[in-house]
């Protein structure tokens, strides 16, 4: 290359650099309308960050009112000259601007109860209206003898913007300064993303705000003299629940790059905010923790909450992986904000509508790591959403009229109504279906039958169906899809897009939209069991978001059918990939890496919510890939609620023959650690890579469990692993391993591990057989690995005596009862 080309490329690529990012970006930004009123003042009030508030003279136009009282005292106790004079209404009294141009407007009203001799200003109780949308209702300041600020963001949609003064009798209003002041376009996009269920929101523009908190993450207090819009932020660690757990990062304000996009700018947020972050403590060991914010609201309300991210910590791109969840429920699943961006310390925030039904307990924020070991918020942002009356404080619109919030009684009437008539017809439903003709028309499927169905945190749905008829989105299941277009994407039902079968029916393989592939679940109206596990994983997975858990796309309820849409596993089974089907062998490595994301999926069922969820069936088949190979755990159809206050839940026996707890056989006393069992002999199969049990064996090696820990315990594990690995992997790497697989196997379920621990345990496993691997040579890497093996697959199979049907045999899902002649026929088994 020419020296001349050589200058060409680097100025085209600083060019191309300068366009895409910007380290200093204009972050200003000047209003068309800035009314800004001292009200009381006989003087121009000029402001700590100065801006100049006008006098009572120079504003008396915009005020139309009965009476008024202006008052002012010096008070060394405030911070600002705007609160030494104020203006006092004993009736209706109206500030009117004509605004120059529509749009969301900055309103911020500031109340100090300064001393005077009409009223006593903490006694005072009146109202404040904007427009249509009340902004405090019998508001009074408690007897606080501290400056208070209300401010809103509201979409002025009319020339003349009016704020009205309402005291309640024998009371009066009063009012120390008022900020009408125009906000850029951007800082309210129309669209967001719900919360429950899950999906975009549309329509914020139509809403007004009333921001209730806003923190700088790891930061300074911001104060409105470097916020160009006037705003401030404050340190979030009053709001951390544990602080210990935290630490404060930052860097300097001008290694942030705005990015030249009309969405993201530094009036969403300044620079300070995005350069300083709360990053998980060093000094943890155990990752297995999320740091918590938590905010008080008003628990009759909607919020808004943005979420500001910025990658300060990361030396390279993606390396930051996390989680983060809003009210217990994931709102963004493993964030790689370098993938986004496409570089490092660049901005991005996430705006997240967290519904009224979702805020019982109050608002919390919450991150953690997800494929790294580090988790990072930049800040927080609360706000208010204006009710359907348009109020924001209380149940009354501008009119008078009650909101929601008034007629709880009635709706909590009407609910328990349709609750107990949901009952009386699930009752009759049940004894039609149990009467129905044996030639009953297969078109009529189940989907009438299946109440009451949980839609997460204690809601549920239900109702027989009409032609064209879906379920409430409330519901969270995600999309509807027509039943028209299933039936077009597969085949009118075409047999040869069938990829699974079940008890529920069958599995199709489809593409939707833009080609996007997806697998079909159609329910069988003819399987009773399939209608009870269809309905179970309903209702976990309309709770449960997690990246190492097979998703719900979406539902089709049409003609009373029910079918569900999950996000497809082009790599299908883990049990594909270690035996029966002559598929490219897997490496150590790679097992390693699929075990630890399973181990993800059960740790987050069995702590991801309050009262965590039992798996049940926890075995190699339901153990998915997807085309990078990352592991998601499937099927919930046997899942369980965990225990509340108890240290088990009491149930008839269902699982998998080979993976069933012994402990929970003898007791019928199911546990998490049930599910820990189960995944000990997932782990044993991915070592050996032979199925739990086999009959074809001699006597002593056919169960995996009793014959791999007896070879352990002799020091020989290496004469039961995959004659593909010897050779391959770290022995301190596989010692390992095998020591997590025999303490999830131990008897007594007081003595397995966590998952939490099990996982620790694994992700050590495979920080040896890295170290392991970066001593090798090039060529005996783990990406030649598979092509270096000694002997074939076949031989490995044909070497462990599997054969395919002996393992399709094994794969029976059971249901066990004490009186049954099958439980008679167990009893003598070895129960591993």
């Amino acid at each position: 290359m020419s020296p001349s080309m050589a200058v060409l490329l680097v100025i085209i690529f600083l060019s191309f650099s300068s366009t895409a990012f910007s380290q200093s970006p204009s972050d200003t930004f000047t209003p068309k309308d800035n009314f800004l009123v001292d009200c009381g003042s006989d003087n121009t009030t000029e402001v700590p960050d100065g801006r100049q508030f006008q006098s009572e003279s120079q504003t008396s136009s915009l005020l139309q009112a009965k009476d008024g009282y202006k008052v002012s005292a010096n008070d060394a106790n405030v911070s600002s000259p705007i609160y030494s004079s104020a203006r006092i209404f004993k009736d209706e009294a109206k500030y009117s601007f004509n605004l120059t141009q529509p749009g969301f407007h900055w309103v911020r009203l500031h109340f100090y109860p300064i001393k005077n001799n009409v009223f006593d200003l903490q006694q005072a109780s009146f109202s404040v209206n904007a427009n249509k949308y009340v902004l405090l209702h019998s508001f009074n300041v408690d007897n606080n003898s501290n400056p208070i600020l209300k401010e809103y963001l509201i979409n002025a949609t009319e020339a003349q913007f009016t704020i009205s003064f309402l005291p309640l009798k024998n009371s009066a209003a009063f009012i120390n300064a008022i900020e009408i002041v125009s906000a850029p376009n951007i800082l309210i996009a129309d669209k967001g993303a719900a919360l429950f269920p899950v999906g975009d929101f549309n329509g914020l523009t139509s809403y007004a705000f009333q921001p209730v908190y806003r923190l700088n993450n790891g930061g300074p207090l911001i104060t409105s003299t470097n916020d160009t819009l006037g705003r401030v932020w404050v340190s979030d660690q009053p709001f951390l629940t544990n602080s210990n757990m935290a630490k404060s990062v930052s860097v300097a304000t001008d290694a942030i790059k705005f990015p030249n996009s009309p969405s993201i700018s530094p009036v969403i947020a300044p620079q300070t905010v995005y350069a300083s972050a709360t990053a998980m403590a060093d000094n943890l060991t155990n990752t297995n923790y999320n740091l918590t914010w938590k905010f008080d609201v008003d628990n009759s309300f909607s919020y808004l909450v943005r979420l500001h991210f910025c990658d300060i910590v990361s030396k390279s791109l993606n390396d930051l992986y996390f989680n983060v969840y809003v009210n217990q429920k994931m709102a963004v699943s493993n964030l790689d904000l370098s993938a986004i961006n496409g570089a490092l310390a660049v901005p991005y925030f996430k705006d997240i509508v967290v519904d009224v039904s979702l805020m019982t307990g109050g608002l919390t924020v919450q991150i953690g790591p997800a494929n790294s070991a580090n988790a990072i918020m930049n800040g927080i942002e609360v706000m208010k959403m204006s009710n359907p009356v348009n109020s924001l404080d209380g149940e009354f619109g501008v009119d008078g009229k009650e909101g929601d919030g008034s007629n709880r009684t009635a709706v909590a009437a009407v609910g328990f109504a349709m609750m107990f008539g949901a009952f009386v017809g699930l009752g009759a439903m049940v004894i039609k279906w149990h009467k129905r003709p044996q030639d009953w028309d297969r078109r009529n499927s189940f989907s009438s039958w299946l109440l009451p169905l949980h839609a997460g945190d204690g809601s549920f749905m239900g109702g027989s169906k009409t032609s064209g008829s879906h379920l409430s989105t409330s519901a969270g299941l995600g999309r509807y899809f027509s039943l028209a277009e299933l039936q077009e994407a597969t085949k009118n039902w075409d047999p040869k897009t069938i990829i699974g079968v079940g008890g529920f029916g069958n599995v199709f393989l489809c593409v939707i939209d833009d080609g996007t592939q997806v697998a079909v679940k159609r329910g069988n109206s003819d399987s009773e069991q399939g209608i009870t596990e269809f309905q179970t994983e309903i209702q976990m997975l309309s709770k449960l978001r997690h990246r190492h858990l097979v998703s719900l796309i979406g539902y089709c309820d049409e003609n009373e059918e029910m079918i569900l849409v999950y996000e497809y596993m082009s790599n299908g089974p883990l049990r594909n990939h270690l035996y029966g089907k002559n598929l490219p062998p897997l490496s150590w490595k790679q097992r390693l890496e699929i075990c630890i994301g399973a181990a993800r999926g059960l740790h987050y069922l069995h702590t991801g919510t309050a009262q965590g969820i039992i798996h049940r069936d926890v075995k190699t088949t339901n153990i998915l890939l997807d085309d990078s190979f990352t592991a998601k755990v499937a099927d919930f159809g046997l899942s369980k609620d965990g225990p509340m206050g108890q240290g088990h839940v009491s149930t008839a026996v269902k699982g998998s023959f080979g993976y069933l707890d012994p402990e929970y056989f003898r007791l019928q006393q199911l546990t998490d650690k049930s599910d820990v069992y189960s995944f000990g002999v997932v782990l044993l199969e991915a070592l050996c890579a032979r199925a739990p049990l086999n009959p074809q064996l001699p006597r002593e090696q056919v169960n995996l469990a009793d014959w791999a820990l007896q070879c352990k315990r002799k020091g020989s594990i290496e004469k039961v692993m995959d004659p593909l690995l010897v050779g391959a992997c770290d022995p301190e790497s596989v010692n390992k391993f095998a020591e997590a697989a025999e303490k999830c196997l131990a008897d007594s379920g007081a003595d397995r591990p966590s998952m939490g621990d099990v996982l620790w345990n694994l992700e050590y496993a495979l920080q040896l057989q890295e170290a392991f691997l970066q001593a090798k040579d090039d060529n005996e890497s783990d990406t030649k690995y598979p092509h270096d093996l000694p002997i074939s697959p076949q031989e490995a199979n044909n070497n462990n005596n599997d054969g395919d049907d002996a393992k399709e045999k094994q794969d029976v899902s059971i249901e066990i009862h004490s009186e049954t002649t099958m439980f008679d026929q167990l009893s003598n088994v070895t129960a591993r």
